[in-house]
């Protein structure tokens, strides 16, 4: 996000009283929730706080749900402080592939010793169908820079360009290309995490569990290099994208699909989602259906905690719901690997943040 635009949004908010505690947060939510139909519209956003409405809607469906709105206030701060000490990348818009999504940025941290530093990508949400990498405002480029950890933006084909699972295999190649640059950039190879919100978590989570894609046989030098990280981090994530799952865990069998899965899964008619096709890509698109013991320790944030999902409830509730978590959190328990799952009022107690967790985990601290 440009500089210029953050602060016109900062101060849109600021002039309409907006805190990020929970009270005031709920109290402007309400007031601007017109139709109390519990989500906003950019129609329903005051006129000097609709320029907001692209930042606050994470998953792209359009609509601003509460943990949507309550994330973004919680960010607002950072990003506000943030903004004026973002540098200018690197390696701007470097090329993995001949489609316009196909890049990403680099920003290269200085290393006071001339030893390889570690990186931190971040992957960028919107539900496959939106989002950009430069939408990375509230996020603490410069103090990974500050603290010797490379940073990079990624992006990757939408599902308007084709189906799962080229948005994950997409990021895959992006770090692939990254590695193979690290001895040329001063990268640690074996020191990268990923982090995202929403669809950059899923991909995030699916990159840390999935096996790796490198193939130590093929031509293309890229191609060998590991898919493999060291931690995984998300804002509302998702560890599955299995529409049975989501409603075995919610205990709503008729619940209906969100929107975004339509796309992803390029569904046609409702007998689609009962086909083998759609049901073997449910199954692989899910992070926690490829989690074995050798994989990295994951930090999730969410907006809200465990809080009732029935057939009414909006998509954007259920999709970024905290179970999703402690779903995934259970599972990971039960075979020995670490798992931190945090929202409003339940504060990890080892990490202040999902930076502190990831900073941690890249340096190789325990």
């Amino acid at each position: 996000m440009r500089k210029t635009q953050l602060l016109v949004i900062c101060s849109a908010l600021f002039l309409f009283g907006v805190k990020a505690d929970a009270q005031q947060s709920n109290d402007r939510f309400q007031q601007w929730d017109e139709n109390k139909d519990g989500k906003l519209t950019q129609e329903e956003l005051p006129n000097n706080a609709r320029g907001a409405f692209e930042s606050m809607d994470s998953n792209g469906d359009r609509v601003v749900d509460r943990d949507e709105f309550d994330a973004f206030l919680n960010s607002r701060d950072r990003a506000g402080s943030q903004s004026a000490r973002t540098p200018s990348p690197t390696h701007a818009d470097v090329k993995y592939g001949e489609h316009a999504k196909q890049a990403f940025d680099i920003w290269l941290a200085e290393s006071k010793d001339g030893a390889p530093t570690p990186l931190v990508i971040y992957i960028h949400g919107g539900g496959f169908r939106g989002g950009d990498k430069s939408r990375i405002d509230g996020h603490p480029i410069q103090d990974y820079l500050d603290q010797g950890i490379s940073f990079a933006s990624m992006n990757y084909r939408l599902s308007d360009v084709g189906p799962y699972p080229i948005m994950m295999h997409d990021s895959a190649r992006g770090l692939q290309l990254i590695r193979h640059k690290a001895k040329e950039w001063n990268l640690d190879p074996q020191r990268v995490a990923c982090y995202g919100g929403s669809a950059g978590a899923g991909i995030s989570l699916w990159l840390g569990f999935h096996e790796d894609l490198a193939d130590p046989n093929s031509d293309d030098p890229i191609a060998r290099q590991s898919t493999r990280i060291v931690a995984a981090g998300t804002t509302g994530g998702q560890s599955t994208y299995d529409m049975r799952t989501f409603r075995e865990w919610f205990g709503v069998p008729d619940l209906p699909p969100h929107p975004a899965l339509v796309t992803f899964y390029a569904i046609e008619n409702e007998e689609d989602w009962d086909s083998d096709r759609v049901k073997k890509l449910m199954t692989d698109a899910s992070a926690i259906t490829h989690l074995t013991k050798d994989d990295p320790p994951v930090f999730m944030t969410y907006g809200r905690g465990d809080v009732p999902v029935d057939v009414n409830s909006e998509p954007g509730l259920w999709v970024h719901h905290a179970r999703l978590g402690l779903k995934l959190r259970e599972a990971m328990d039960a075979i020995g690997l670490e798992c931190h799952v945090t929202w409003n009022g339940n504060p990890s107690p080892k990490y202040e943040d999902i930076h502190a967790f990831l900073r941690e985990k890249v340096r190789g601290e325990r």
